[in-house]
């Protein structure tokens, strides 16, 4: 087995153009519970507004390099990020430089790319996840190019149906012109509220359109979710107990598994390709 200092990590987006339906808290608290079960993890915050480098404690004051130095900087990636709180967890930070990058991004050569050729190399981390903005920007798009999968937070809301469907399209376009390994890993449904009848009836329509994609697992309108960034912390660390943290943790096992098949059906690509004497891409 590869030391993880000499092999490719594996690379996840978490992307909804939709704002407020937990991509952040998804992003800190999977990160997080990646990084539970012996994982090494480094978090990408893509938002400006750098609600994931908050919710880790980041001071901004700290800050000596961010991801915007990742796409318009020669900054290696180890020299961006930064430790966090949580042990076997890094973070390269957003910040306000990034509400700029769109505009910058318009005009820049090989625009689609740059987030690849930055990250996509081997690194000392399992897991590189990215948390998107809510928007499906320049930003968004150079991660979905350098990622191997896509979750989808979608919270618990008919419009957040409809939006879906947008995302999936880009998706599949990303998929056609930039990116052939790209796929929807799975859709988590947020702010889940199992009194209100609203939750159940999206979750039967979610799970009967986009079936196995959807996760088993759900996560609850909880307070602790909503508390813990105010302290820096994932709510897995902010306490353990609550039943969203809970959640998160069976999220992440969830998308383990689900990771370990990916990567299996790519080894069997690999294989037959060489095997015919084709080339992998």
């Amino acid at each position: 087995m590869q030391d993880t200092q000499t092999k490719l990590p594996r690379f996840l987006a978490i992307a909804n153009q939709k704002g407020g339906v937990g991509k952040t808290t998804t992003a800190v608290n999977l990160a997080t519970a990646l990084c539970a079960v012996g994982k090494k993890v480094l978090l990408v915050d893509l938002d400006p507004q750098g609600n994931a480098s908050t919710g880790l404690g980041v001071r901004r004051s700290s800050i000596r390099g961010s991801a915007y130095d990742l796409l318009f900087g020669d900054a290696d990636v180890m020299s961006v990020c930064v430790p966090t709180k949580v042990p076997q967890l890094k973070i390269v930070p957003s910040t306000i430089h990034l509400s700029g990058a769109e505009v910058e991004l318009v005009t820049a050569s090989n625009r689609e790319f740059r987030l690849k050729e930055a990250l996509r190399k081997p690194l000392p981390f399992d897991y590189v996840i990215f948390d998107c903005p809510p928007s499906l920007s320049l930003l968004t798009l150079n991660a979905l190019v350098a990622v191997d999968s896509v979750v989808v937070p979608m919270q618990c809301e008919f419009y957040a149906l409809e939006g879906l469907s947008h995302l999936v399209k880009t998706i599949d376009r990303v998929r056609k012109n930039f990116n052939a390994r790209l796929n929807i890993q799975g859709v988590v449904l947020t702010m889940y509220d199992k009194r209100n009848n609203l939750s159940a009836m999206v979750e039967a329509d979610v799970r009967d359109h986009f079936g196995d994609r959807v996760y088993k697992t759900v996560i609850p309108r909880n307070v602790r979710l909503s508390e813990a960034p105010s302290f820096g912390l994932p709510a897995i660390v902010y306490d353990m107990k609550c039943t969203g943290a809970q959640a998160y943790i069976s999220l992440a096992k969830e998308v383990l598994r689900r990771e370990k098949k990916l990567v299996n059906n790519d080894d069997k690509k690999y294989l037959s390709a060489h095997s015919s004497g084709d080339k992998v891409a």
